[in-house]
Parts: structure tokens; sequence; C-alpha cells
């Protein structure tokens, strides 16, 4: 079932600004509310649904890329960079609170922020794509904090409890009928407070660096590709999880072969003789080897063979694709006087069935002209 236009789901135009969009998200979340909808699935649906339409539509980057290319932009979906914030969709209450808190009076304290995904490109050769490959890659991403071990508390220093929220990581406040329940602004909703911060990485816990890493490309691997590295994205604030590194992979242009999934294919030049008496010809493979390739006599330009089992694996699997030789025959240049002389020749002693082709198109060719008369 496909989704719903994000415009659609909060009831506004397409050059809607941000006032628009937020209105329009803050009457239709204060009418979807789980909270103020128990048991009812439609309304959670219906909450879920125009609380990512606006986590999306209010962000400048995302909704750009929306407009272009829809709800594919935001698939899960490639030489060698890299990007950080590479994410999904935001936690919708947390965009709900923004506008009104929460309204259940929930009391949990905030769960710790987990680290941003991570999206790295990087250049496979097919070579590398045939057999699989470990790289070295290097990236700029956040570590956990060595001076501290993440604690974002210089050594022997301790947290005290917040006294804004007295520990529990929310406060409350009454407005109107609600009694509003937030996420306690002071300690952020950890409950806890740093009483002194380190001073490597300023409470963070967590420091900016470049990292290198050993990564596994398997066979098989295609243009645009992506691999998943669970948690090895940035690392979260005060040692909080750590996010995914997503690989997307660009296979370089090959001299030699082109690929179409599976399929390999390779174009092969041959003499006039060699197409018109026949022969064998030695193609390379993907794989490094060789195999040798009959010609029949009267091969023409573009005849193709197929080598079964030659061509790319299939990912995940052990089955290979097969390897498509296109035959490109080449008419000399730079012709010595013997060697017109005996082309001449030859073409004097030729007949119908030595060029069907041009026969029968000649052939046709005289019969429109006789219709025409």
């Amino acid at each position: 079932m496909s989704k719903r236009d994000y415009y659609d789901l909060l009831g506004v135009p397409k050059d809607a600004d941000s006032s628009a969009l937020k209105s329009a998200y803050r009457k239709l979340a204060m009418k979807y509310h789980p909270d103020r909808n128990p048991g009812d699935k439609d309304a959670e649906k219906n909450f879920k649904d125009i609380s990512e339409a606006y986590e999306i539509l209010s962000n400048s980057e995302k909704r750009q890329a929306y407009d272009a290319y829809g709800h594919d932009a935001f698939q899960n979906s490639g030489g060698g960079g890299f990007s950080e914030g590479f994410s999904g969709f935001g936690n919708f209450s947390d965009i709900f609170e923004d506008f009104f808190g929460d309204l259940g009076g929930r009391s949990q304290q905030r769960q710790p922020q987990r680290g941003q995904d991570l999206k790295y490109e990087i250049d496979v050769d097919l070579r590398e794509a045939y057999i699989g490959i470990k790289k070295d890659i290097s990236f700029d991403t956040l570590v956990g904090c060595e001076t501290c071990n993440g604690s974002g508390s210089e050594k022997g220093s301790g947290l005290k409890t917040c006294a804004a929220c007295g520990g529990s990581g929310r406060t409350r406040a009454s407005q109107g009928f609600f009694t509003v329940e937030r996420t306690c602004s002071n300690c952020g909703g950890a409950g806890q407070m740093i009483t002194d911060p380190c001073s490597s990485c300023g409470g963070e816990g967590r420091r900016r660096k470049q990292r290198k890493l050993e990564v596994n490309i398997p066979a098989g691997v295609e243009e645009g590709s992506r691999i998943r590295l669970s948690g090895e994205g940035a690392v979260g604030p005060n040692g909080s999880e750590a996010g995914d590194l997503y690989l997307f992979v660009s296979i370089v242009d090959h001299p030699l072969f082109e690929r179409d999934g599976t399929e390999i294919f390779c174009s092969v030049p041959i003499s006039i003789v060699e197409a018109s008496l026949g022969g064998s010809v030695e193609v390379p493979t993907v794989s490094g080897g060789r195999a040798k390739v009959k010609i029949p006599p009267g091969s023409q330009n573009g005849d193709q063979f197929r080598l079964s089992g030659k061509g790319m694996p299939t990912l995940r699997s052990t089955s290979f694709g097969d390897m498509i030789i296109t035959l490109m025959v080449e008419i000399p240049k730079n012709l010595s006087e013997n060697q017109k002389r005996l082309l001449k020749e030859f073409n004097e002693e030729s007949t119908q069935n030595n060029n069907p082709e041009s026969s029968g198109f000649f052939s046709k060719v005289k019969q429109f002209w006789d219709d025409l008369t």
C-alpha cells in the first residue's frame, strides 16, 4: 500500500510556510494523540503518520529531498566519501513534546541519545566486486573520550541529582485542563548533572577523531549496494549507544568489461579474414582466467556468444551469471597497393551466395523503385 502524500496528511499546500506547517501539525496532533485516544489503533497510526510528515516537511533539507523525489528520498538505499547524520525519521513523541509536553503524565526518564548514523561512499573495482575484498577506510567521526571513558566527568568527580526535576528527568506544569509533563530542560531528561565536566570533551563524553576501519565488501556487490555496519557510526553522548555506518558502493568502470546485474559483456575485435574463414580467439574473463571462443565461418559483426558461468557471482549465493562475447568485425585501414588489388579481385569473384544480406537488400531496393514507376 503506497504512502499518502505528506502535504495531504497535514492538509496544507505544497508552498506552505513553516508557520502553516506548525499550525496544521499542532491541530492534528491534539486530535490524534494516543493519550487522548487510548486503545484506538487508527488514531495511533494517524498520529505517527502526521508526525512523520511534519518531521520531514519542517526540515528544509529533507523537505527539498521530498519535493524532488517523494517518499523514495527516504527509502533505505552510492569515489570514497563520507557524510554525517544519515538517519531515518526522528522520535515522534519528541516532536509532539516540542509543542505540548507529555499529556499522559508519564514519568520515565528520557532514554540516552543514540549516536548519529554515518554514510560513507566507497569505490570498488570490478575485480574486487567479483572476488569480495577487505578495504581500509578512514573517516571523521565522534568516538568515546579516552580521558573520562565516556562519562563526561573529570576523574574523581561524580554526578549530582538535578535540582529542577528531583532526579526524575521530567517537570510538570498545569495548562488549562491539562497537566503537562515535559522533559527537564535543566538536565535534558537525564535526572542527573555533571558536577565537574571533563576538560578534554567538555562533558560530552565523546570527541571528534579521524577513525580507521577495515570493512568487508562481499562478492557480488553492485552499483548502489548498501552495506550496514551496526554500531560503527558516531558514539552517542556520555557513553550512549553508537549509530550505524552505511557503506554505499560505487563500481568503477572497467576498460574491458561492462556489467548488467550478474552478466558480463566483452566486445572482441576480429579481422574480416577471421570472420569469413572462422577460427578461434582467446578472451579474458572477469575472474582473471582465459576462455577460448570458437568463431564459425561467415560470422557477422555483432554476433554474440554466451559463456555459461563466466559472469559475476550472485550476492550471498554460490551461483554465477554468464559472460556475453560480442564480435566486432574490424575493417582494415591503410591498405597497401597489393592488398587493394587482392580485395578488388575478391570482389570481382564474389557472388550472391557470398553476400546474401547485401543481395537481398538491393533486390528489395530495386523492387521499391519499380513499384514507384
